[in-house]
């Protein structure tokens, strides 16, 4: 219990009694205040995924190549509480190119923020063909103007399509971040 003897230099709100109970008020409001995440439910057209998403999510496409490989990249990304949310995609059309283009992926996404490896984390997609590639990674790095930046991304496939779900920001939320790499799903 807050006693005001000797605390008389403090605000109200932190002594006595009724101190505690106002202060938990003031927090509740700044609670509330706070922006929340708007979780939604996105089934990208040609991905067989399903993702929750936190934002609703622009869509973009554009021809890459990439180990070796050209194909149509789609990402769908959208900024909430400090931190980009991706989810892309490409359906490739030699099946023997897959892992190295799964590689190929992870070293670009590390390499993005200067980064040349991360700590493992666990992954589970429904309906992802298992595979010695799929991985999620937590990374720190920095980017190009020398911020810090924490990045969570995993990589998974299932037959000739290749994914990448990402969530990068100067501060990752673990549990918003976990909500979202655990609601990954292929139909």
């Amino acid at each position: 219990m807050w006693s005001s003897e000797g605390s008389r230099h403090l605000p109200p709100v932190a002594t006595g009694r009724t101190g505690v109970p106002a202060a938990l008020a003031l927090l509740a409001v700044l609670v509330a205040c706070s922006p929340a995440l708007d979780w939604r439910e996105v089934r990208p057209d040609g991905s067989e995924a399903v993702v929750l998403m936190p934002c609703k999510p622009a869509s973009h496409a554009r021809r890459v190549e990439l180990a070796g490989s050209e194909f149509t990249w789609t990402l769908h990304a959208c900024q909430a509480m400090g931190m980009t949310w991706g989810f892309g995609f490409a359906a490739l059309d030699d099946p023997a190119r897959v892992d190295d283009v799964l590689r190929e992926l992870q070293r670009s996404a590390l390499s993005h923020i200067g980064a040349s490896d991360g700590d493992p984390m666990p992954l589970q997609v429904d309906g992802a063909t298992p595979g010695a590639r799929a991985a999620r990674l937590s990374v720190q790095g920095r980017l190009p103007d020398g911020r810090a930046v924490q990045q969570q991304v995993a990589f998974f496939v299932r037959g000739t399509r290749v994914y990448q779900a990402s969530v990068v920001g100067t501060v990752v939320l673990a549990e918003e971040a976990q909500t979202f790499f655990d609601s990954l799903s292929l139909r």
